[in-house]
């Protein structure tokens, strides 16, 4: 399956499941999916092996977009309640990532001064030290983390590059709570083997990864639209509720989000 995939830099606003009517910003090539990981779920399909380099949208593209659909959303009065990095994979991977998110702020303060500025993370370039920074610079500092053991991560998140999951789950804790972790719950079946995190067991781990983190909010959510992997089983309220009691139990913050 080819995936859904947004065909511009900036698009919208549409009505994002967790954060309100969302204006994003999608820095990836807009014909293709370019991520770090190739999730079982992802809505965008498979992460390809490319032929040639990636294009990505400039600086100065970005920029110019943004501003552009700011002014033209201030005209209509329909004001966007943020400003979301997301689209065709993972944000950070864009080279000029750093500037972009100060680029991103400054227009924020100068337009639309009661939006937040999101981004919607895979995390695994938290280890870069610039990426590190920007992230803490947007309001809402939206990462992944889907499971709480390796081989878990390993099934679900499938990274294209490496990643030391135990070098993530440090990383992440070194936000110091200034990040919301966002967790999709699911079971089926992935290259002959069980994918299932909601175990009493990977939920335990889970909770404990969590714990260690120390979040300023927890989302949970289920399968929303077609995936990769097929016949994945869409979590339902009542078990994702379970679960986050026992995030709320950690006395942590947590919204099951369907």
């Amino acid at each position: 399956m080819s995936g859904f995939l947004f065909d511009e830099v900036v698009f919208g606003p549409v009505r994002s499941r967790r954060l309100g009517l969302s204006l994003g910003v999608n820095l990836l090539p807009l014909h293709n999916k370019y991520c770090s990981f190739n999730c079982i779920y992802c809505e965008c399909g498979w992460t390809p092996r490319l032929k040639e380099a990636p294009v990505f949208p400039t600086r100065e593209e970005v920029s110019g977009f943004l501003e552009k659909k700011l002014r033209e959303l201030i005209a209509e009065d329909y004001l966007p309640d943020v400003i979301t990095f997301a689209g065709n994979g993972e944000p950070t991977i864009h080279p000029d990532f750093p500037v972009i998110v100060e680029d991103t702020v400054a227009l924020r303060d100068r337009f639309l001064p009661r939006a937040k500025v999101s981004i919607l993370s895979n995390a695994s370039r938290i280890s870069d030290p610039l990426v590190f920074e920007a992230l803490k610079k947007v309001d809402n500092n939206i990462l992944k983390l889907d499971a709480g053991s390796e081989k878990l991560f390993r099934l679900m998140n499938n990274p294209v590059e490496p990643v030391d999951f135990g070098a993530l789950i440090e990383d992440l804790k070194r936000f110091e709570g200034k990040v919301i972790i966002q967790s999709m719950f699911l079971r089926g079946n992935f290259r002959g083997e069980l994918v299932d995190n909601t175990t009493p067991e990977a939920v335990s781990a889970w909770v404990s990864r969590i714990r260690e983190i120390h979040p300023s909010l927890v989302m949970i959510y289920p399968i929303a639209r077609e995936t990769p992997v097929h016949h994945l089983e869409k979590i339902g309220q009542k078990e994702l509720d379970i679960i986050a009691k026992q995030v709320a139990a950690a006395g942590i913050g947590v919204q099951v989000v369907t």
